[in-house]
């Protein structure tokens, strides 16, 4: 067996393979989940802190969930004894697991002042993976306390800016920076992230993986750091559709524990039969501030979907649904920071803008945030309309490729909108991010996002797959 290991660490044949194929390795015995879990590490050890990915790796509980589940006489699924990373805010207790190496490690929400900062217990996300016998091997970096302070650079995290693997002078995203530059460079098969505005989609988007939002309330928050209580989400980031789908389908779920989870139950059909031509809007004028490339590449995608899918342009009601989850997220993660905020523990963030920006916060009246909420029943009977005539929505994730390192992407994007974000975000709709092209000049990927109606998961990850089926952008990998 360690020969075999030999060979896989030599020709790296286990890097990027999608978890279909790493379950089959491990099914067949040609591979053991230990060997597994100490091929990833390495790699985590050896790439993950080079591209700032890293906040803790967790080599003991590694290595007692991989034993258990090589000697385990039951295989648990296409899941079981499969590698991944968390993204640093969701809690993670050896002694809740019963690993019995044991220490807590820390859960730093990205924040310096948090360094040390441990839970007694673990997080429902994370025991549903442990059930299916998914393999934790690293709590992954973000933007500290998850861009709740509203940082303008990248630079805001406990571990340095989340770099991209595609250009070390690029941006990663937030704020799951490390998941997706763990996925991108190929450290672990598949990443958690979460989302409160953008931050599966973007890093996703800029490191050239696939990212899935679900539909608010699918998946269980309990154990996870609260941002904004009405718009928070956790989601899987994988090499594809399929690996998404997999991990949705072991991490969803009602769990009493999370009042807000949806006791609407996800189980993935891996040949769910869409619609025959699916009919699919675009929104008039969503490309106007898009760069050359992203416009190109889009409407390449648009081409490619028109093979299976009507394609339609429609309008967009005027509204302001930026300014409304703008409200929204200010307000709600003034209170759910409350704590932190009091403590005076903003003055040690490393964003200078973080420490002072939530007193701007504090003072978002009881009138504006309610105002913001009926608002946003408007807009949610606005996407409702449109999917009584329309299947699903597509744009391009982001306007340009990955950012520069130093660059004030608030400044540089200050007149930008972002209808599907906002939109999607506070309706609770799902949506899928797919890899779609490259520049032609910087050579950084683009994507393509899919968003539909609430709990169509199966249907977003179908037409993912077709698309991924008859294009390879998803199987393009940077050099490292």
């Amino acid at each position: 067996m360690q020969r075999l290991l030999n060979k896989y660490m030599s020709t790296n044949s286990l890097k990027y393979k999608t978890i279909r194929d790493i379950s089959d390795l491990i099914k067949n015995r040609k591979i053991s989940s230990t060997e597994i879990s100490k091929y990833f590490l390495k790699r985590l050890s050896d790439y993950g802190y080079k591209y700032n990915a890293i906040v803790t790796l967790l080599p003991e509980l590694a290595e007692e969930l991989s034993a258990k589940a090589d000697n385990s006489k039951k295989h648990n699924g296409l899941l079981h004894g499969i590698p991944y990373g968390i993204k640093d805010l969701i809690s993670v207790s050896y002694l809740d697991l019963k690993i019995n190496k044991g220490y807590n490690p820390a859960t730093t929400w990205g924040a310096t002042p948090l360094k040390d900062q441990k839970f007694n217990y673990t997080a429902t996300v994370i025991k549903k993976l442990n059930i299916a016998g998914a393999i934790p091997l690293a709590k992954l970096s973000m933007v500290e306390l998850a861009g709740g302070m509203g940082y303008k650079y990248p630079d805001a995290s406990i571990t340095g800016p989340g770099i991209n693997p595609w250009d070390q002078t690029k941006w990663a995203g937030g704020s799951s920076s490390g998941s997706g530059s763990a996925v991108a460079a190929g450290l672990v098969p598949f990443a958690l992230g979460t989302e409160t505005w953008g931050s599966i989609l973007i890093p996703s988007a800029y490191c050239g993986i696939t990212g899935l939002r679900p539909t608010l309330g699918l998946v269980s928050r309990h154990g996870t750091m609260a941002l904004s209580w009405t718009l928070d989400k956790i989601g899987p980031m994988g090499l594809s559709a399929d690996d998404c789908g997999i991990i949705l389908n072991a991490i969803s779920g009602f769990d009493p524990k999370d009042s807000s989870s949806s006791r609407k139950k996800f189980s993935y059909i891996n040949n769910y039969n869409q619609l025959a031509k699916p009919n699919i809007a675009i929104f008039k004028d969503i490309l106007t501030q898009c760069s050359q490339s992203i416009k190109a590449n889009f409407n390449d995608s648009v081409n490619e979907l028109s093979k299976f899918a009507n394609i339609y342009e429609i309008d967009l009601p005027e509204y302001p649904y930026d300014l409304v989850i703008q409200t929204i997220s200010n307000a709600e993660s003034s209170s759910s920071l409350e704590d932190i905020i009091d403590s005076g523990l903003l003055r040690g963030l490393t964003a200078v803008e973080d420490r002072y920006s939530s007193i701007p916060r504090s003072l978002i009246s009881a009138k504006d945030y309610i105002k913001a909420l009926r608002m946003r029943k408007i807009i949610l009977s606005i996407t409702k309309n449109i999917f009584k005539k329309y299947d699903a929505l597509i744009a391009p994730t982001r306007p340009t490729t990955a950012l520069p390192l130093d660059e004030n992407f608030r400044d540089s994007f200050k007149s930008t909108k972002d209808p599907m974000g906002s939109i999607g975000n506070l309706a609770g709709l799902p949506a899928i991010s797919l890899p779609n092209g490259f520049d032609k000049k910087n050579k950084l990927p683009t994507a393509l996002q899919i968003m539909s109606r609430p709990y169509s998961e199966n249907f977003l990850i179908a037409m993912g797959k077709k698309y991924q089926s008859i294009t390879n952008w998803h199987t393009k990998s940077p050099e490292i």
